[in-house]
Order: structure tokens, then C-alpha cells, then sequence
């Protein structure tokens, strides 16, 4: 079992529903389209980089990482980052990505409850 949060540049929507239109347009355009691969921005870039300092995408020592799909990066492309987590971490995990999110000027969405993190 998987908990999913998707992140990405742009403007802040109003409400759930504004962000919920927002992910569908952005999912399919960037991470459904097979068309062509795009590289993540120079932003989602260092999100993802910052993410994986805090949270090292492999196991080691007794350390599970809360990723459920590692190379995160292979996760993102152009102006969004669709994050795979674990269950057992996504509470720790998902907290840490919001609030990196907001500080790095990103929209983060819970795409289960289609809801808005703060």
C-alpha cells in the first residue's frame, strides 16, 4: 500500500477543486503523455535533490526509505514530481515533502483526498 502526493510549479489554487483540475491537466500532459520525455525543471530538480538528502532513497543500516519507487527523479518531468511513498512512512515523509514544498514556492496535492497539503 502506497501513499501518493504530486508536487509541482505554478500558481496556488483557490481551493481543492481548482487543484484537483490542475493535477489532472498536469498528469496527463507530463507524466501519462509517452509522446515525449521531458526533463524535470531546474526547480522540481532541487525539491527532489533536497527530498533525498533528508529521506536517501536506499536501505542501509537498518534504514528503510520511504520511497516506494526510487530514482525519485525518474518520477518527475517538466514542472511536477508525482511522489510514491510507502505506507508505513508516509505520515513522517509526507509532512516533511509539504512543508519543503511551500518553502520552495511548489503546490503540493494529495491526489487520494484530493485535497491540498499545507
Amino acid at each position: 500500500m502506497t501513499y501518493d502526493l504530486a508536487v509541482w510549479e505554478g500558481e496556488s489554487p483557490r481551493d481543492d477543486v481548482e487543484a484537483g483540475s490542475a493535477y489532472d491537466e498536469l498528469y496527463e500532459r507530463y507524466l501519462e503523455s509517452e509522446d515525449v520525455a521531458v526533463p524535470p525543471s531546474a526547480r522540481i530538480e532541487r525539491y527532489v535533490e533536497v527530498l533525498i538528502e533528508r529521506y536517501p532513497e536506499d536501505d542501509h543500516d537498518g534504514y528503510r526509505s520511504p520511497w516506494a519507487s526510487p530514482p525519485l527523479i525518474d518520477e518527475a518531468s517538466g514542472p511536477m514530481v508525482y511522489l510514491v511513498m510507502s505506507y508505513s512512512r508516509a505520515e513522517e515523509a509526507s509532512e516533511y515533502a509539504a512543508q519543503l514544498a511551500r518553502s520552495h514556492g511548489l503546490v503540493c496535492f494529495d491526489p487520494q483526498g484530493e485535497t491540498l497539503r499545507p
